[in-house]
């Protein structure tokens, strides 16, 4: 008998062609065990009339798993589970026992219960989602990235594909990032002075462990971006927060004991407030002073749709004394994971190292796949496409922000996708934010990027990455009207 037509179905919003999808029912029912060595799957015909599509799909899917000996052909008898079909195992979970173990002597350290800012995994399904840091699947040219993706497939890039790195990188991509991406930073680097990294947050930890120790001191921005600070309350060593004005962290500020200094010029993390190139010399000239390290975050630097981005610290350093981390995760998606590190060699072959003792390197594919992406010039066109459509919901966040009489604390004078507000001092927004959501409006309550046990709770970040631009104007209304009714 053959196995029932009942047994297949399709998603309403199944992933893949059809014919992938019935690859995959069959391919889990072996694995599964639900289908056995030698049973008869339905006819072509049939299942094709049970799950209402075209009969050559279902055969173009047979065939696929014929090839891939997962069926079997018998003549005209039809289609079988193949002898050599992979077998699940089989086994007898073992009874678990009462564990013993006192976690709390035997975890020598705990990264869990930070002060972290955390996404909803739903965010896509809200009407109102002003969230930050994510991908806007209508902006991305998902058409040649796939193309991208199939052509690191071939035969021509097997070895990238394959290959195991051990601590070197994908020499197309580290020259595409050399001859085009840090000259647009005024930045000249060789190849021996850039290491990829796995986003950006890879690349700070990997700045970290190179350059502290537990009797140094880190100084970092207040507020700052959450996970920074996080990281190195895990190093053990002594952490400096000072605050930032309109024009980002101030020089004068710095302790005389201060060994690194992080800091993001650019577009400062979360306010966006730009530091001037006047501050910038002082910043150098003061790191000079105290022969300290300077870790550069140049995040979102190409999201200067309002005018010329300032030229990065590292462009105006003549010590070598400033680490530039760079990083693909705004401009592309943040699922790539993808960044990099520029630094003077000595540092670069340390950082080279420790990443080689973690995870070796970032996938190979993927950096072959970024290469062909970014050198064929669908990331530039990505560029215009995506700074065109952030400028225009920047104009309609600003012009429904005013209507609604909210307070801006801080916006990017040369872009970027957010905006940093303040509510009125009584208004924790982490309720507030709690309370949107019903309402389908998504907020991010700036209390973790602030230091210390006296967070500041009145203010809020507005992401409009992935909003789309008709939504603003009622979005900001209905946070207007929670804002007052609190």
């Amino acid at each position: 008998m053959a196995i029932s037509v009942d047994t297949f179905f399709l998603e309403l919003n199944g992933q893949g062609t059809l014919q992938a999808q019935i690859q995959q029912m069959i391919a889990e029912g072996i694995l599964s065990g639900r289908f056995h060595v030698g049973e008869k799957l339905p006819s072509s015909r049939k299942l094709a009339a049970h799950l209402g599509i075209s009969r050559i799909t279902v055969t173009l899917a047979y065939t696929e798993l014929l090839a891939n000996d997962y069926l079997t052909a018998k003549g005209r008898s039809g289609y079988f589970v193949s002898q050599n079909a992979p077998v699940p195992p089989k086994y007898s979970p073992v009874q678990r026992g009462t564990e013993t173990v006192n976690w709390d002597k035997a975890l020598a350290r705990r990264f869990s219960g930070g002060n972290m800012l955390s996404k909803p995994a739903d965010w896509r399904d809200y009407r109102y989602p002003f969230i930050y840091g994510q991908a806007d699947r209508t902006l991305f040219d998902h058409a040649n990235w796939r193309l991208c993706a199939v052509r690191a497939l071939g035969h021509k890039d097997f070895d990238s594909l394959t290959g195991d790195y051990v601590d070197q990188d994908d020499p197309l991509l580290v020259e595409f990032i050399a001859r085009h991406t840090l000259p647009r930073r005024g930045i000249a680097a060789r190849p021996e002075e850039i290491l990829i990294t796995m986003g950006a947050q890879n690349a700070l930890w990997l700045a970290s462990r190179v350059l502290l120790t537990h009797n140094r001191t880190a100084v970092i921005e207040d507020p700052c971006y959450y996970a920074l600070r996080c990281l190195l309350e895990q190093w053990d060593c002594n952490v400096t927060a000072l605050p930032v004005d309109r024009d980002g962290l101030t020089p004068d500020a710095l302790p005389d004991e201060t060994d690194v200094i992080f800091t993001t010029p650019s577009h400062q993390s979360p306010t966006t407030a730009t530091m001037p190139v006047e501050r910038r010399n002082q910043l150098l000239k003061r790191a000079h002073e105290l022969d300290a390290m300077v870790v550069e975050d140049d995040y979102e630097f190409e999201m200067a749709f309002l005018g010329s981005p300032s030229p990065a610290l590292k462009s105006m350093d003549r010590d070598g004394r400033v680490i530039y981390i760079g990083s693909f995760s705004k401009s592309l998606f943040p699922g790539l994971r993808l960044g990099y590190i520029v630094g003077s060699e000595p540092f670069i072959r340390e950082a080279r190292a420790l990443r080689s003792l973690v995870l070796r390197h970032p996938p190979g594919h993927i950096q072959r796949t970024a290469a062909y992406f970014l050198s064929l010039g669908h990331y530039d066109a990505q560029i215009r496409r995506m700074s065109k459509a952030l400028a225009q919901r920047r104009e309609a966040l600003d012009e429904a922000v005013e209507q609604y009489g909210l307070t801006v604390a801080g916006r990017g004078i040369m872009g970027g996708s957010s905006l940093w507000m303040s509510a009125p001092e009584h208004v924790d927004t982490a309720q507030l934010a709690h309370s949107l959501q019903e309402q389908s409006v998504h907020i991010e309550p700036g209390a973790p990027f602030f230091s210390g046990s006296d967070q500041l709770r009145n203010f809020y970040r507005l992401g409009y990455s992935s909003i789309q631009q008709d939504r603003i104007k009622p979005g900001i209304k209905l946070i207007a009207d929670a804002i007052r009714a609190r």
